[in-house]
């Protein structure tokens, strides 16, 4: 590898970490300038107004939605619930949405989801109103939504005939926010954000009468993350079983997510990914016609003749170079001189602004079907993400509006959708194991969470053109989690042919409900 393409690795190397999870980071501005006014939101939360002390706050609603021909009435609680020290003093306001089924006698044992998203510093309007909810936002396929008017809509998919749902804000997003003496470092990290959310769960199942409900954790992103932390610390500490966990586009090693000089694992990991994207573009010179087999094939190359040949490293031949850019071009659509001088290693950024520079566009991140224009047609790496600003302005507008006309709960409080205050202030330490800083993984929560609970099941669902957490390093993931017995047959793989949000495809909305659905009524069988 030359000296220059080893300093440019580097560099994005040490960017990827940073903001790798960070829903909406493909512009390091955008997460600076979010990042300054979540600055100064925090800064203003955290002192109790002149009204004096700080309350919760609660707006319930009630609400019929028609799922499956069958009408069904629920009661919607828009509410914050402190988190308190050991003086029983509040220091955070945890904002949740929370959907209850009323037509039911035994509501004590009916199984309740607790939902969000990711970042970290994202709210969970995502799955709230791309996925679950019973409203949804009405976005474009694949390309970007048209300005206001938007529609808000009765969600068909909505999880309301099998679970009763809990939408929940971490600190520093949507409307929750610390309070008192209450400090945001002692949210922002990943023991931290599992411990908050730990707290927060303890207590509305002891508000709500649901110790005897199954639970379910459902998140996306980096919330797929929280969910293996949280699973492990819900039963450890509280000794509160948890029935199954859906990871929406996940990552538990954050490893496998890191453009850093020496990992050349990460290349395998995201070719098959390269491939699809390449695949729905049309920028393969011979495109196979069936996805899913061109996919395969790439995987089996990725895991054996690609992971060979950087194996090697400078002793690759030139010959073997020649031959390795020829198939690399095959599956990727890159030029074979383009690969050459990336010494066969492209990195993410690299690879969505080079794939159709000669059309003048780039491809997104979290979804790679969708694209926009390149305002510099030099740049080396991406430099936006249509995937994000296509959708954003909806979800906003469709989550404001919803929480504050229909629910009722009204503040002049500001929702926080996505702030880079609390990504660029995270912990990531986690746990007290000694050794030198690395990438953290909740492999490890994962794993104790499965052998201390031997029911526990766990649903991973997978974008083939998600480019933000690579399905094939999911897959790697999971593959190496060594369970014993036959605990590896608890874990479920799904595809979708859609991105990060893959219930933004229609045919993949439907695919997801009916996939989670299921899950959750065998698991609550158990």
């Amino acid at each position: 590898m030359s000296e220059w393409n080893m300093r440019k690795r580097m560099l994005i190397g040490a960017m990827a970490l940073a903001g790798m999870l960070f829903w909406g980071a493909g512009s390091r501005a955008r997460a600076q300038e979010a990042g300054k006014d979540a600055k100064g939101d925090a800064k203003a939360e955290a002192k109790p107004g002149p009204e004096g002390p700080p309350k919760e706050e609660s707006s319930v609603t009630e609400h019929t939605i028609k799922l499956g021909g069958a009408s069904i009435p629920y009661k919607a609680t828009a509410s914050t619930i402190f988190l308190k020290d050991d003086k029983g003093e509040p220091l955070a306001a945890i904002y949740s949405t929370a959907y209850v089924r009323t037509d039911l006698k035994d509501a004590a044992s009916r199984p309740v989801a607790f939902i969000y998203n990711g970042g970290p510093g994202s709210a969970s309007l995502w799955l709230h109103m791309g996925a679950f909810g019973p409203r949804k936002i009405v976005t474009s396929e694949a390309a970007p939504t048209p300005p206001p008017p938007y529609r808000l809509v009765d969600n068909t998919d909505c999880l309301l005939d099998k679970t009763d749902m809990v939408f929940i804000d971490p600190v520093g997003t949507g409307f929750s926010h610390v309070v008192g003496k209450g400090d945001n470092k002692n949210y922002w990290g990943v023991d931290e954000d599992a411990r908050s959310l730990g707290e927060f769960i303890l207590t509305w199942v002891t508000r709500n009468s649901r110790w005897n409900s199954p639970k379910f954790l459902i998140g996306e992103s980096y919330g797929t993350f929280r969910s293996a932390a949280l699973g492990n610390l819900l039963q450890q500490r509280y000794h509160m079983d948890v029935n199954g966990i859906v990871l929406i586009s996940s990552v538990l090693d954050t490893s496998t997510l890191s453009f850093t000089p020496g990992n050349d694992m990460i290349y395998i990991y995201y070719l098959p990914s390269y491939a699809a994207t390449a695949w729905i573009h049309n920028a393969l010179k011979d495109k196979p016609a069936d996805l899913d087999g061109f996919v395969a094939e790439a995987r089996q190359f990725a895991a054996t003749e690609y992971a060979a040949a950087l194996m090697k490293g400078t002793h690759l031949t030139d010959a073997e170079k020649t031959e390795l850019g020829r198939k690399l071009s095959r599956y990727t659509g890159l030029s074979e001189d383009y690969l050459r001088k990336a010494d066969d290693r492209v990195t993410l950024g690299q690879f969505r602004a080079e794939l159709e520079r000669s059309k003048g566009l780039t491809v997104g991140r979290y979804d790679s079907r969708f694209e926009g224009p390149t305002l510099d047609l030099l740049a080396e790496n991406a430099q936006d993400d249509a995937s994000y600003y296509s959708v954003k302005g909806a979800f906003t507008a469709g989550i404001n509006s919803y929480l504050r006309d229909e629910l009722k709960f009204t503040t002049d409080r500001t929702y926080l959708v996505l702030t880079g205050e609390p990504s660029q202030n995270w912990n990531w330490r986690h746990g007290q194991g000694f050794g030198f800083p690395g990438a953290p993984s909740v492999t490890g929560d994962l794993v104790n969470a499965m052998l201390t609970n031997p029911y526990l099941q766990v649903l991973v669902e997978n974008g083939y053109y998600d480019m933000a957490t690579p399905f094939f390093a999911t897959e790697w993931t999971m593959d190496h989690l060594f369970l014993p017995g036959d605990l590896r047959s608890h874990i479920h793989l799904d595809y979708f042919g859609a991105g990060h949000m893959m219930y933004l495809r229609a045919a993949d909305h439907d695919k997801l409900s009916a996939s989670v659905r299921s899950f959750i009524e065998a698991a609550a069988k158990q």
